[in-house]
């Protein structure tokens, strides 16, 4: 240790660079790790504690952090203190905070951001050590743990811990922020029970030289530009995440995010109010006027000399997937939904109608609906951001011939509308509150015959036909996940509100 701070003190770098590892036979090797800098290529994790605190705090708690952020960096350059330029943004980002809240918002909406940040030269010998992984960072464990654990496949997180008072963060830490001795001394007590040390230590700054000092082999990740690793290339890529910012808050960005966010939730009320209030044939047409595209591609049915409605089979991507097909095609069409708030659904400038999730109950209801007239359906039951498309229900296939495969497509450049932890309330004034927000509606040839159930087809096929169909067309890879399966990763449930029992009836007693 004393050679290697020796050579640090010199300004010399006293590992060599992980590009000079050889990643081929090590199954058996453990491997430790720096976070930020290391398996991250960036090295300051602003972007992260943003993150928590605008999905913790809103625009005022991100204020905070913006105003708190340049006194953690003098501490950081001008005093070489990384432990209180971390206890500053800690402070900042989760004083006061519920600690389910910093819990919520690291496993739901923090991987997405990680995991488009893994530096190639450190995943490379970091996957290949496949006997123990672990990793050491200053960042609260927390925040950290859930994404290193299920997408990178980490056996242990060591990070600073946070201070709690009766369920929240007080704002401090417990222990000290674990960097410099302190990586050393946790790394010691996690592999005392192997008696052995770790085979290949990774970090990238002087900082993490104690704990790389400990092990058999260490590198260091230099600061050269490199291109992340492809997110497919993880063991888990991600798929669902939630979180309303949709490009990653560095300071500049985070800054315009808080001072756009009154001035876009105006626009948003002007936008909506005009798709509420304004005729559907012209609400197009005040969508573009108002700074929102409408791309509407391929040739939707005539109505013309048919009888009973078309089902339009839609990809889902935000709750206003009906809504922009109504615009596109200039014409109210009813769509059915399995859940909307009531603030949505008082906003909404179509007839929407609640699926039940009995499924006679509801086969019966869209029936009824088709021979009123059109009608659309979004079969995945909830919204996907990233080019997936989850499984098709195949109920809408048995219940008629006339499907019409819509392709939907959306872009938002700063607010992402959908939530499955949040109020879905705000969702149309947050994709709205987008500068300049897009939808493209691509129709898609109205199903054969043949490729029916009345052609001899199941209803599953029809489904499975249907996704492989509109999945082509937009470049998206089919899965077989559900509306389950995104809401037990996201919020812990299984996406389903329970209806509220009646009141209990008041017995008036007589005489």
């Amino acid at each position: 240790m004393e050679a290697v701070e020796a050579a640090a003190a010199a300004g010399v770098v006293p590992f060599p660079t992980v590009d000079k590892c050889d990643a081929s036979g090590r199954g058996a090797h453990a491997v430790t790790a720096d976070l930020d800098g290391t398996l991250l290529r960036s090295r300051s994790a602003f972007p992260y504690y943003a993150l928590v605190a605008f999905e913790a705090g809103g625009v005022p708690r991100l204020l905070l952090l913006l105003l708190l952020a340049p006194l953690a960096a003098l501490l950081r350059v001008l005093l070489g203190s990384e432990a209180a330029a971390t206890r500053v943004l800690v402070f900042a980002a989760t004083a006061g905070v519920p600690v389910p809240a910093i819990e919520s918002a690291a496993r739901a909406a923090l991987p997405r951001f990680y995991a488009a940040d893994v530096h190639p030269g450190a995943w490379r010998v970091f996957s290949a050590c496949a006997r123990r992984r672990v990793v050491l960072t200053a960042t609260p464990r927390v925040m950290a743990e859930p994404f290193l654990r299920d997408c990178l496949g980490a056996d242990a997180v060591a990070g600073t811990e946070l201070a709690t008072w009766r369920g929240r963060a007080t704002g401090l830490v417990r222990g000290g922020v674990l960097v410099g001795r302190r990586k050393a001394e946790a790394l010691r007590e996690m592999f005392a029970g192997d008696g052995d040390a770790p085979d290949v230590g990774l970090g990238d700054s002087r900082s993490d030289y104690a704990f790389m000092s400990i092990c058999k082999e260490a590198y260091v990740v230099p600061r050269t530009p490199v291109e992340p690793v492809a997110m497919d290339q993880l063991p888990r890529p991600v798929i669902f995440h939630d979180g309303r910012l949709v490009r990653r808050p560095t300071p500049l960005v985070a800054l315009l995010v808080a001072l756009w966010f009154p001035v876009g939730f105006a626009l948003a009320c002007v936008r909506i109010a005009a798709g509420a209030l304004l005729p559907m044939p012209l609400v197009y047409y005040a969508f573009w006027a108002l700074g929102v595209r409408v791309v509407v591609r391929g040739a939707p049915p005539s109505r013309a000399g048919r009888r009973g409605g078309v089902l339009f089979a839609c990809s889902h991507r935000t709750l206003l997937d009906p809504i922009f097909l109504s615009a596109a095609l200039g014409r109210p069409v009813a769509a059915v939904t399995y859940s909307l708030s009531r603030l949505s659904e008082f906003l909404s400038p179509i007839r929407t109608v609640r699926l039940t999730r009995d499924r006679a109950a509801d086969a019966a209801m869209i029936a009824g609906l088709l021979e009123e007239g059109d009608l659309v359906v979004c079969p995945e039951g909830t919204t996907c951001r990233e080019p997936f498309l989850l499984r098709f229900s195949a109920l809408f296939a048995e219940l008629t011939d006339e499907v019409v495969p819509v392709a939907m497509e959306n872009r938002m450049g700063m607010f992402h509308g959908t939530t499955a932890r949040g109020w879905k309330g705000m969702d149309p004034f947050y994709f709205f509150m987008n500068p300049s927000p897009a939808y493209v509606v691509t129709f898609l040839t109205k199903l054969p015959p043949e490729l029916t159930c009345a052609g001899g087809r199941t209803s599953h096929e029809v489904a499975n036909y249907i996704q492989r169909l509109i999945a082509a067309t937009l470049g998206y890879e089919c899965t077989s996940l559900t509306r389950k399966d995104k809401y037990r990763a996201l919020a812990g449930n299984d996406g389903v509100v329970d209806a509220k029992p009646p009141p209990p009836v008041k017995k008036v007693h007589g005489c």
